[in-house]
């Protein structure tokens, strides 16, 4: 991000990504353009995200966790792990970070003594469905200009195949800079 821009990605000078995109697709080829509106979009949605979470102090990571707990119930933190595809001692750290702030809690798993659940707690509960309202305002902002045509289209693929499935995929990784060529220590093939 540039030093004129904030958080949210707007400069001082009041140009934000909708301009800054709009710029870009001006300057670029017709292979450019789109990955550059997506990535402005994802510039302005993970801006977003950020600032629906700060009255609750949580991060993204942390609320990936309330999530999955709230959908999936108790589990052991080495499934909670699996869920969030990270590490268990990450997922430790997260379920720490909850538990220290009430909205989690650990108990005995009733089926193995030397296993530890997690589970959400009711101010979990709570603060859970507070942030699920305020993102809910904030999507309503960001795609609320969308017609319900264009909603469909995006809903419709929004889930693309892994990079590794998709075709093009070299095409794609060397205009995002994510061809294997290009990862600092590493050698292609």
């Amino acid at each position: 991000m540039d030093s004129e821009a904030d958080e949210t990605g707007h400069g001082e000078a009041g140009r934000g990504d909708t301009e800054r995109a709009e710029a870009d697709r001006d300057e670029a080829g017709p292979d450019e353009a789109l990955p550059d509106v997506f990535w402005s979009v994802a510039r302005r949605l993970r801006g977003a995200s950020r600032q629906a979470l700060a009255p609750w102090d949580i991060t993204y990571a942390n609320l990936r966790a309330l999530r999955v707990l709230s959908h999936h119930g108790s589990m052991r933190l080495s499934e909670l792990s699996d869920h969030l595809q990270i590490a268990p001692r990450s997922a430790t750290e997260v379920v720490d970070a909850l538990e220290s702030r009430g909205l989690v809690r650990r108990r005995p798993d009733p089926g193995d003594r030397r296993a530890t659940l997690a589970e959400l707690t009711e101010h979990g509960v709570s603060v859970l469905d507070a942030i699920r309202a305020a993102r809910g305002s904030e999507a309503e902002r960001v795609f609320g200009r969308l017609t319900e045509a264009d909603r469909t289209d995006l809903a419709r693929i929004e889930p693309l195949p892994p990079a590794t499935h998709a075709p093009g995929r070299a095409a794609a990784s060397a205009c995002c800079g994510l061809a294997r060529a290009e990862r600092p220590g590493e050698s292609a093939g």
